[in-house]
Order: structure tokens, then sequence, then C-alpha cells
């Protein structure tokens, strides 16, 4: 199954927030993520990576187009998303309804010797 990965700062002194807005999402709007997740068609994983640099957030996107799936998430007007991609901003300093240039994440090794021949 396609998988697309992304990776998001976290802004300095808002780690805490993140970790509130995970909670939200896991808890009472549980629903609303997966109903968003599903009507995209894809399974969404979220990471939380500390870094020297600073934390760092990794979303998996897998699905039959995850690239497809995600313009058509951020690009969705409903309350949900509205809420979602003000917290994004607020959280990470990314504008994800800014239009994108190229792919968001390359591969660049799989264990996988049939995933990387279909590159």
């Amino acid at each position: 199954m396609p998988l697309m990965a992304v990776a998001f700062p976290i802004l300095p002194g808002k780690t805490a927030e993140w970790r509130t807005w995970m909670e939200e999402l896991n808890g009472p709007r549980r629903q609303e993520f997966a109903d968003s997740r599903r009507r995209a068609g894809v399974h969404e994983r979220t990471f939380l990576q500390p870094t020297p640099m600073g934390d760092l957030v990794i979303v998996t996107l897998e699905g039959d187009d995850p690239g497809q799936a995600f313009g058509q998430m951020m690009s969705a007007t409903d309350a949900f998303t509205t809420w979602f991609l003000e917290r994004v901003q607020a959280i990470h300093g990314v504008d994800l309804t800014a239009p994108m240039t190229g792919s968001p994440s390359e591969l660049v090794v799989d264990s996988d010797p049939v995933a990387v021949l279909a590159r």
C-alpha cells in the first residue's frame, strides 16, 4: 500500500500544546478525525520525535494515493478541517492551505526491493 511521510517541527515551547491537541484527536474529536481520514481514503499515524534541535512530528499517510488524499484533506472547508489547520499553523508554523511545490517527502531507501524498483 502506498505510503507518504511528512515531518513538521514543533515551534519552541509548543510541545505541551501539541500533546493537548493530540489528546483531543484521540479523545473528544476522535470521530471527526477518523471520518476525515476515511473520506480521504487514508490511515494516518503521528509520531513525536525529540531531537537536540527541538521536537519534530512525523506523520504517515497510507492509502491508494496518499499525496492526493493529503491535498483533499487540506483543502476541505468543514469545521473540523478549519480547526485542524488552525492548530497546525499555531503549533508548527506551517500553512497547509498554501499550494505545495513538489513532493512533501522523498523515499530514498526501502527494504522491499520491489518497492525500490517501482520508484
